[in-house]
């Protein structure tokens, strides 16, 4: 059986206006415990604001939280995603385009977010699955920490 991002996508998605500050997005993902928010313009999405945009674009460059707005943070234009898409097609480009999370549209519709998280969760083959992908295809710098030479398992001595 064959699993669409429908299948694990989360349809509670956290927005946030992208005239709302920096420090407003890190407390509003702190309450809800989410790692981006989707950045919106008259209800619309424009874009998507991750922790790491504020740590690199705000903590990292000495800016104040309270003075920097979200829509000057926020990494726009939006990759999008489909409800009907395999898993094999979101990891695909999720890693082509160097991304950790792809909001998920359907009808023009923001509908759902997958994270790489959730598609390592939802099955045991996903992993094998990235493992392939990230091996025959050119890998944006920021995916490099997931290779890892593999070492051979040494065996602990219980003996003193």
């Amino acid at each position: 059986m064959s699993f669409t991002v429908r299948d694990i996508m989360n349809t509670d998605v956290i927005t946030i206006r992208e005239d709302a500050t920096v420090r407003e997005a890190a407390k509003l993902m702190s309450e809800k415990n989410v790692g981006c928010l989707v950045v919106m313009r008259d209800d619309e999405p424009v874009g998507i604001i991750t922790e790491r945009d504020i740590l690199v674009r705000v903590v990292a460059e000495g800016k104040n939280p309270d003075a920097v707005r979200v829509a000057w943070v926020m990494s726009s234009p939006i990759v999008k995603g489909r409800p009907d898409m395999t898993l094999e097609e979101a990891a695909r480009l999720m890693t082509s385009k160097g991304i950790k999370k792809l909001p998920i549209f359907e009808g023009g519709k923001l509908v759902g977010i997958i994270t790489l998280t959730d598609l390592v969760r939802s099955q045991p083959y996903v992993v094998e699955l990235l493992e392939d992908i990230l091996a025959t295809e050119p890998l944006p710098p920021r995916f490099q920490k997931l290779i890892r030479p593999r070492r051979p398992l040494r065996m602990r001595s219980t003996m003193r």
